[in-house]
């Protein structure tokens, strides 16, 4: 296999590159291995990447490219290594360091096709298996030392099981695969062998917190893998780790159909843990397999490709070869369908592996000879297509690429004259897979949606009036209501078409819910006004499916129904929001209290003033006791929501400009901040005390600093915030109740409870999601530190990207000594002299980094937020021009928004205020698109024609000051 020319000059760059960064490591090499090594220089970014920034893996490759099964060995190997490493930077270190060089060596034999695909899958699963189990026996010993060991009520010590989900569970991992995980134990109980015991569940939720960091963290090194828990009972909002107990409750329960789907290639990660998970498999096992014949998966899997196919066409995913039409998600349903359906008769089903499965159902004679041919040789080819395209370049992608360098490179992997050849290849496969698809599970039925002379079909008439006004109800709406609200509009085929759609969905909906008589008749009255409002609306088309939507999450509650037909100007505010923005539809869908809002248009278009935020919380929480937490907690959740609301009428009616919106939702998120901490000290100091040492000074000797965007007043309505705990306890105090704990233990327990009461989920939802991944040490720091601590943290071990951040950080609670003391180590620690080439390199790799790790790159698309000449580019500019001069312009360090901070450096000279303007109005452009694209829903990327002038401004500056 020889390079085409057209990739020749990529290796002999790539080649030349190494060569000089490492003059000698190639001498040891044979002629043949350099031969291969110009071949996969020129066919991977990945391979090339990885090998310069190695020299030890450079030296070392023609050896272990001797070895063809190495899989076998990646545990042992990684053990010894893990066992030398004595610290987590140390272990971060290796693991990653393991990771490279053995995807390089995969990566290697892919693309000179030295093993067949089941090989590389193989592989890709027993290095990622060989990590997540390495990764948490070296966790396990650390987490046991700090808390001592988990037992169970016997005294047995408990492990913590991870289960792979997904490929990874079935042994097929992609390339640059996520990996699902969900993590469990098995019984209940504390830790022993240490001074202070821990309940197992804490236990395994921080050691479940340290393993997804070991493996998911970006440091200088990169990462390991994508690490996805959604997959969980409850998903994100659900408990991290859960006992086997729970774990059966939850699925036979509450396991919903996508979640048997996702059970069938359930597998426990190292093999020593089989034994273990026998019992828990066991368990979910009827869960999963059925002992009857079920065929109401079919209709399952139906359901999910239909909303697969729905994404697909939503985000404009043209030749993706896993999520379109025939590609290798239908070969999967199509063989999981079966599993489904028999596997609780079949136990051949009941395997993990497609291959394997699709093996068994042509033994067992379900599909014809040639369908499993055909779907065979499909898999086999799109997976290994799948593949090479993400060792391309070490991404997560599925789309074949527009590139030409990149397409040439599939073809030569691929063995392929050409592109037209390779495409017309991938796309016959998927056509013959579409049409299995489609004989044996079939599509979403939309015969009703054809239909444009009629909107709802009517049933038998009855003679009597109450079955007369049942029929009625079952309707919604009468031909009458129709001829008088949409027949008389003016609105085109299509239109009316698509109104008929989402009326007989609607008209559908409601059938399957329970209703007593008042809600029918409430609902016939109201019905009319309803349609009378949208259709009278401009932009109805916008309008009709959410209100309806909306309509169909509250109708149960007759309350709210009754609300808007007696509230016709509530009703024409509902309209008129939910056609601006679904997001507000969503939200009072959701959180159909919010409706109440509608009533009075005055307040709702003008949110509360910024400053008046905490006292008209106070006001809100004093009609609630102080000690009833669990309606504290709900009142929280509902000011913050009537708040959005008001916020948000006030922008999608133009009454706020984007920077006042950021400044609302800001102030607000530091209003609840307050209280949160207010509720969480009263709990602490009622059970505890306080620390003996606040009797010498006043306020409470707690901060909660904000990072990123609260801390640069920049919050959008769905931000999270990046918050770091301090405190100012000296050593040897203790708290003065009749329950004494040490003083810092104190403040650890109220920063534990401040993001508990946060975190947890009430009928209005969560409060906020907190991270808190920033503080000293990561996720695997306390939680709450001294102020002394963060400070020599700053000084001695923070990476150059947390001095970075430290740009954008600001205390949003905390009294006035903290205060200073946090601005005099922010100041120290950003003034701070440094050498401009190795500021310069860490900024831009740790950008490079940022871009691969979080860049989701569409076809003539622009990424607004991670692209070159996107926010993010101005926000590293802006943190590395103040890391860069902060020693000489100490003024830098006065401001954590970019806007400020850009006019303070016009002020210094720093920057010709004709650039400076650039890139404030560069930054507030997109910033202000990618919010209005929020409240529609979009994803944050344009058409990449646009912004073209402004872009261009971002990327002159950062070559300026960042530039090569």
């Amino acid at each position: 296999m020889s390079l085409p020319a057209s990739l020749q000059p990529i290796s002999s760059k790539a080649l030349q590159a190494l060569i000089e960064r490492f003059p000698d490591s190639l001498d040891a090499w044979s002629e043949q291995d350099k031969s291969s090594l110009e071949q996969v220089l020129g066919l991977s970014d990945f391979i090339a990447e990885s090998l310069l920034c190695d020299e030890a893996l450079l030296q070392k490759l023609p050896h272990l490219l001797t070895h063809n099964d190495r899989a076998q060995h990646y545990r042992s190997q990684l053990q010894q290594t893990l066992e030398k490493c004595h610290n987590e930077h140390d272990f971060l270190h290796q693991l990653r360091l393991f990771r490279r060089q053995e995807m390089v060596v995969i990566a290697w034999r892919d693309f000179l096709q030295q093993w067949p695909l089941e090989t590389s899958l193989k592989h890709l699963s027993m290095l990622a298996e060989a990590m997540i189990v390495e990764a948490y026996q070296w966790q396990y010993k650390q987490c046991c030392q700090e808390w001592g060991t988990p037992c169970n009520p016997q005294g047995v010590a408990q492990p913590m099981l991870i289960i792979g989900m997904g490929k990874l569970g079935g042994a097929e991992l992609n390339f640059s695969s996520d990996i699902d995980l969900i993590f469990t134990y098995p019984e209940n109980g504390e830790t022993q062998g240490h001074r202070r015991s821990i309940d197992n569940a804490q236990f395994f939720t921080r050691l479940g917190q340290r393993l997804i960091k070991s493996l998911d963290q970006v440091t200088f090194d990169g990462f390991c893998y994508r690490v996805d828990m959604r997959l969980r009972p409850f998903g994100e909002s659900g408990p991290l780790v859960m006992s086997y107990a729970a774990l059966e409750d939850y699925y036979q329960e509450q396991g919903r159909d996508w979640e048997r789907y996702a059970m069938v290639k359930a597998r426990v990660m190292g093999c020593e843990m089989y034994p273990q998970y026998q019992e828990l498999k066991q368990m979910l096992k009827p869960f999963v397999f059925r002992r009857y014949i079920d065929f109401s998966a079919i209709q399952s899997l139906r359901r999910m490709k239909s909303m697969i196919s729905s994404e697909v066409r939503r985000r404009g995913l043209s030749n993706n070869i896993k999520l379109g039409a025939g590609g290798i998600r239908e070969i999967e349903f199509i063989v999981q369908v079966f599993q489904l359906i028999r596997g609780g008769r079949e136990p051949s089903l009941q395997g993990r592996g497609l291959l394997e499965t699709l093996t068994a159902i042509e033994q067992l004679g379900l599909l014809g000879e040639q369908e499993i041919v055909d779907l065979r040789q499909a898999y086999l080819f799109l997976r290994r297509l799948e593949n090479l395209l993400q060792a391309i370049a070490d991404k997560q992608t599925q789309t074949l690429p527009d590139d030409e360098i990149d397409q040439q490179r599939l073809c030569v992997a691929m063995s392929f004259d050409d592109w037209g050849a390779l495409t017309q290849h991938a796309f016959l496969h998927m056509e013959k897979v579409h049409q299995v698809f489609v004989d044996l599970i079939g599509e979403e039925d939309e015969s009703e949606q054809t239909v444009a002379s009629h909107f709802i079909e009517m049933w038998d008439m009855a003679g009597d009036k109450d079955t007369l006004e049942a029929i009625i109800f079952q309707d919604v709406i009468s031909q009458d209501v129709i001829d008088q609200n949409v027949i008389t509009q003016e609105i085109n085929a299509e239109l009316a078409t698509s109104f008929a759609v989402v009326i007989v969905q609607f008209k559908q909906d409601l059938a399957k819910k329970t209703l007593g008589p008042r809600g029918r008749e409430v609902l016939v009255r109201l019905m009319p006004k309803v349609f009378d409002a949208v259709f009278s609306h401009p932009d109805a088309e916008f309008g009709l499916a959410r209100v309806l939507h909306l309509l169909n999450n509250i109708v149960t509650r007759t309350t709210y129904l009754e609300l808007l037909e007696e509230h016709p100007g509530a009703l024409k505010q509902l309209v008129r929001l939910c056609t601006a923005s679904p997001m507000i539809s969503e939200k009072l869908g959701r959180y159909p209290i919010l409706l109440d809002e509608l009533i009075d248009p005055q307040q709702l278009y003008h949110p509360i003033e910024l400053h008046q935020y905490r006292s008209e919380l106070r006001d809100f929480l004093a009609r609630i006791p102080e000690d009833d937490m669990e309606q504290q907690m709900e009142a929280l959740r509902q000011f913050k929501q009537i708040c959005i609301l008001r916020i948000a009428a006030a922008d999608v009616t133009g009454v706020l400009p984007v920077m006042k919106v950021s400044d609302h939702l800001t102030y607000l998120a530091e209003a609840i901040v307050d209280a949160v901490v207010q509720q969480a000290w009263l709990q602490l100091s009622e059970k505890y005390g306080e620390p003996s040492h606040l009797s010498e000074r006043e306020g409470k000797g707690f901060a909660v600093i904000g990072y990123g965007k609260v801390g640069g007043w920049e919050l959008g309505y769905n931000s999270d915030l990046d918050v770091v705990f301090l405190h100012d306890c000296p050593e040897n105090v203790y708290t003065t109740g009749k329950k004494e704990i040490d003083g810092r233990q104190f403040y650890l327990r109220l920063a534990q409870r401040i993001v508990h009461i946060f975190s947890v989920r009430t009928p209005s939802g969560i409060l906020y999601e907190v991270d808190t991944r920033l503080r000293p040490s990561g996720a695997s720091g306390l939680l709450a530190c001294s102020a002394e601590t963060f400070e020599q943290y700053q000084q001695q071990e923070a990476w150059t990207w947390e001095h970075q951040a430290l740009v954008r950080a600001r205390m949003i609670y905390g009294d006035d000594i903290l205060a200073q003391s946090f601005a005099d180590t922010r100041h120290r620690i950003l003034t701070q002299q440094r050498e401009l080439p190795a500021l310069q390199k860490e900024v831009r790799e740790m950008r490079e980094k940022m871009r691969a790790h979080l860049a989701e790159k569409k076809a003539g698309r622009f990424m607004l937020k991670q692209d070159k000449g996107g926010i993010t580019d101005i926000e590293f500019l802006v943190q590395y021009i103040v890391l860069q001069h902060s020693h000489q312009y100490g003024a830098l360090t006065r401001w954590s928004d970019n806007v400020r901070i850009l006019e303070t450096m016009a002020e210094q000279g720093l920057i010709p205020d004709e650039h400076v303007q650039q890139l404030i109005e560069a930054y507030t452009t997109l910033r202000n698109e990618i919010h209005h694209r929020n409240l529609l829903n979009l994803d944050a990327d344009v058409d990449n024609s646009l912004y073209t002038e402004q872009r261009g401004w971002v990327c002159q500056q950062w070559d300026a000051f960042l530039g090569e």
